[in-house]
Formats: structure tokens, C-alpha cells, sequence
């Protein structure tokens, strides 16, 4: 086997987008060793703190290792694979018909190449520390055909304990201790007697599916006690906070712990509103659009902020200053099966009816396939959060960080309404103004709200206030 020289070794490194981006989660390979790639291949798929984004290689050759499994978090600037490149006579390297045991590192000061440089399309918020750290451990004699299996698990962060210590990876480790399986006692499958994530799970389904042994009365011999983790893992389950979720949860402390929240309530009849929505769908100018209630909601708040351009600002704590926006980044909370998510419309206050319509759709669906942009997820001035699709009559949102103001729209249901002084079934819904009492007064607030509230009573005043 010839071995490759040092400088021939490329590593692709986990890259950063300039959005705070610390850390993301390899979600899946698209290529194995011994693949050829070539330049701007995508090769793997990650999860950022918001997002689930592709990776394009920067280089052609030849896939010799991947260093982490599909599930491991990387921190940014953590090789993630190595690709075997053309060397200084120009000639491309050749797959190998074997993965070898081990290749020489790249050095680490190696130049990125001219012209084209790793761009990841994503972001995050996330704060943690490095996941893997490379462990010292005592001197080990490892079997011949195990030496490729310790020198893999070196390289990732988990060095061999001792001989009888199973052999694993540490994302397997970890899956086991979560699971409360003893890897001593399962049979490895994978090469070189390495125990895969496979087996983990295999051995943790019969804990999880038998029934509780029936007790009997009859004597018997002492016997051991079941391990205290098999009841817990048939009552519990632990699900490492990470990813949309840990975003999430880190600015929703945030702001609840910075920004005081007022919240403020008005119960209206959006029955005309409602006749609007049918009578767009209708319009030829509106055909093939995503035409709905939160449509009219958007652009009466767009119209209330118009009305009330205070509202549409930010607390600046470092610089003790207000900073008013002359513009309407609205944000919409999208539910993804990634999470909640808070994509915004840039420059929605100079949008038409229809244009409005055009980038709710794209960003609903861009949302709901994981591909929205970093872009689409910062700067956002003022958020609109729709409750009521899970039947929910309102609720006291919590602002985005940076936000005044959030307004959430509940369930809009018939409802017994006087109506011209007789009561009348109506479609009634309900609104909620969350605001930053530290840059909004009650005042302030009160007047949004109200107006939102008119518009959708009557939304022809939708032509004379805008």
C-alpha cells in the first residue's frame, strides 16, 4: 500500500458563517471512503442551532476518512473529513480498494485554497464548550486486528481503557449510558468487534418492550436484583438538548430574564375580514398565492406600525439608547419538525397585498423543508405568532430577542356577537400584544393593539389608513 504524503491529505474543517455559529450536528454522509468527490460536491448534511443545511467539498479527490459518525455535534473549525487530493505532480489519486487503518494528519497551518473557500448556510446561537477532547489514558496492547479500531477511537476523543473495555465510539458510549445499556454485555457487530449504534438500540428494545416478571408467591431462590435502569428507561426518556431546540430555549431565558413583558388582550369580530379572505382567493391577481387570515393579520399590524412607528424599535442596554427601525423586518413563527422557528419578511412595510402573500408562502414552505436561510432568521424588528392554528383561543407570547413587540393571533371560531344590536353568530378571535415595557408604554401598546383590532373588524380600513 502506498502511503500518502503528508501534503496530500486534505481536511475539510466544519465551517463558520460569521453568524455566531460555535457548533453544529452531522446529520448525514453523503459519501463513505474510497468515494471520489469533486469540487463543490455536497457531501455531508448538518443541523445548525437553526437550520439543517448541505456542505459542498472545496477540492476534488478521494474520500479517506470520515472522522465522526452520522449524530455527533462538531464545534466550528473541527476537521470533519479527509480527502486525498492530487499531489505536487499533478496526478489525482486513486480509491483505494481498502480503507486503510490510518493517514497521516494534514498540518495544521495548511492554506485553504485560492478562490474558493467552505461556506456553511446556516446559523446558530449556540454558547457550549467543545464536545470532544482528546483523553489520555494508560498504555494498552491491543490485538493486530484492533489497532486500526484504538487508533480510530484515539482520533475521536476515547481512548481504550484496558483490554476487557468493550469497543466503541464515544456517541455509542454516550447512547448506551442514556439508555442504561451495559455495552460489556452485547455482542459487537460492526468490523473488528466495535460495537455500533445498531446494537445499542438492539439491546435496549427487549428492556423497554418486556412486561414487569409476575410476582409468585411460591418459594424460590434468592435471586440478584434487576438493575434499577432497566425500570427507568421503560418510564423515562432522555432527549439531549440540542440544535432548534437549544437555540430556542437559550433566547427565550434570555428575554424573559431582560425584557419586561407587558401583555394586553382584545376579543374582535373578524367576520368581515373572514368575506375579505374568500373574496381574495377569488382575485386574479391573487391566484396561486397563499391567501389566508394571517395575511390581513400581517398587513393590519404593518398599517398599525405605520400609525404608531414607536413601537418598532429595540432596547440598546450596552449604549442605553432606544434605536427606532424606519423599517418592518416582520418576523413569523413557523412550527418546523425541527421546531419553532422565527423567519422574517424584510422590508415588509413596502410590500403590495400580493407581494406580501408571495413571501408568506415562500417563507412558510422554506421553513417547513429546513432550508431557511441565515439571512432570513436575523434582524427581525416585530413578530407575529399564530396560536390559534392548534385550536388555542390566545396566549402571552414572549418577545425575540431585540424585539418590542410580538402579537399573537388566536383561533377564530363562530361565536354568539352582537351584532347591530342583535346577537348574532360571528367569527370571533381573540389578540395579544406582548411588548417591552422599557421602550413601550401602556399607552403605546394599547393604541397597536386597538388599531390591529379595527382593521380586522373593518378592513376597508385597510385603504384608508395605509
Amino acid at each position: 500500500m502506498t502511503t500518502m504524503t503528508e501534503a496530500s491529505v486534505r481536511e475539510f474543517k466544519m465551517p463558520d458563517v460569521g453568524e455566531g455559529l460555535t457548533e453544529a450536528e452531522i446529520l448525514k454522509w453523503y459519501v463513505k471512503p474510497g468515494d471520489t468527490v469533486t469540487d463543490g460536491q455536497v457531501v455531508c448534511e448538518v443541523e445548525t442551532a437553526k437550520a439543517a443545511v448541505e456542505l459542498p467539498i472545496p477540492y476534488d479527490g478521494v474520500v479517506r476518512e470520515l472522522h465522526f459518525p452520522e449524530g455527533t455535534t462538531v464545534d466550528v473549525g473541527t476537521p470533519i473529513i479527509a480527502v486525498a487530493v492530487a499531489g505536487a505532480g499533478g496526478a489525482a489519486p486513486q480509491a483505494p480498494a481498502e480503507q486503510p487503518a490510518a493517514v497521516p494528519a494534514p498540518a495544521q497551518d495548511e492554506p485553504k485554497p485560492e478562490g474558493r473557500q467552505p461556506v456553511l448556510v446556516g446559523y446558530g446561537v449556540a454558547t457550549s464548550s467543545t464536545r470532544r477532547r482528546p483523553r489520555k489514558g494508560p498504555e494498552v496492547t491491543v490485538p493486530a486486528p484492533a489497532q486500526a479500531v484504538q487508533a480510530e477511537l484515539n482520533g475521536h476523543g476515547g481512548a481504550l481503557a484496558g483490554k476487557s473495555r468493550p469497543l466503541a465510539k464515544p456517541p455509542v458510549r454516550k447512547l448506551a449510558k442514556d439508555l442504561g445499556v451495559d455495552l460489556a454485555a452485547i455482542t459487537p457487530s460492526g468490523p473488528d468487534g466495535i460495537i455500533t449504534r445498531e446494537d445499542v438500540h438492539a439491546a435496549a428494545r427487549p428492556r423497554t418492550a418486556e412486561p414487569a416478571a409476575p410476582v409468585t408467591t411460591a418459594p424460590a431462590a434468592p435471586a440478584a436484583p434487576a438493575p434499577v435502569a432497566s425500570y427507568d428507561t421503560a418510564r423515562e426518556t432522555r432527549v439531549p438538548v440540542k440544535g432548534v431546540r437549544k437555540a430556542t430555549a437559550q433566547a427565550m431565558v434570555g428575554s424573559a430574564f431582560t425584557a419586561p413583558h407587558v401583555t394586553e388582550f382584545v376579543t374582535v369580530d373578524v367576520t368581515r375580514t373572514m368575506k375579505l379572505v374568500e373574496e381574495l382567493k377569488q382575485d386574479k391577481e391573487m391566484q396561486g398565492l397563499r391567501v389566508n387570515p394571517l395575511l390581513l393579520i400581517a398587513k393590519a399590524l404593518l398599517v398599525a406600525i405605520k400609525r404608531n412607528p414607536d413601537i418598532n424599535a429595540s432596547w440598546d442596554e450596552a449604549n442605553q439608547e432606544i434605536v427606532r427601525k424606519h423599517y418592518v423586518n416582520l418576523g413569523i413563527a413557523a412550527a418546523t419538525p425541527r421546531g419553532l422557528i422565527v423567519p422574517n419578511i424584510k422590508d415588509a412595510q413596502d410590500k403590495t397585498l400580493p407581494q406580501l402573500a408571495q413571501a408568506l408562502g415562500e417563507l412558510v414552505s422554506t421553513a417547513r423543508e429546513g432550508k431557511t436561510s441565515p439571512a432570513a432568521m436575523q434582524g427581525g424588528t416585530v413578530t407575529i405568532t399564530n396560536v390559534g392554528v392548534f385550536g388555542v383561543d390566545t396566549g402571552t407570547p414572549i418577545l425575540n430577542p431585540g424585539e418590542s413587540a410580538i402579537l399573537a393571533v388566536g383561533a377564530i371560531k363562530p361565536q354568539p356577537w352582537v351584532h347591530k344590536g342583535k346577537v348574532k353568530p360571528r367569527q370571533v378571535t381573540t389578540l395579544a400584544l406582548s411588548f417591552d415595557h422599557r421602550l413601550v408604554d401602556g399607552e403605546l401598546g394599547s393604541r397597536v393593539l386597538a388599531d390591529v383590532a379595527a382593521i380586522l373588524e373593518q378592513p376597508k380600513r385597510l385603504i384608508t389608513w395605509a
